[in-house]
């Protein structure tokens, strides 16, 4: 397969961007779990169903993360 530009001359950036377009191109019919995969999910699922009022909205986590990484970096 020959491909219109040579990847490995792309910015780390472009890269991750090519990847996103690529991963967003995919269909639901497209990308298939395993049951494993799809037991493991339903599980979750389930786990977060049963206590949705402990979960952290994403802006929370993220926020904590920032601010630990921060105070990593100052020392």
């Amino acid at each position: 397969m020959s491909l219109p530009v040579e990847i490995s001359k792309l910015t780390t950036k472009q890269r991750l961007v090519l990847i996103e377009l690529l991963w967003d191109s995919l269909t639901t019919e497209d990308v298939q779990l395993t049951s494993a995969q799809q037991a493991e999910v339903t599980r979750r699922m389930a786990t977060f169903d049963a206590d949705a009022r402990g979960a952290a909205p994403w802006d929370d986590i993220e926020h904590e993360f920032a601010s630990k990484s921060r105070a990593e970096t100052s020392k």
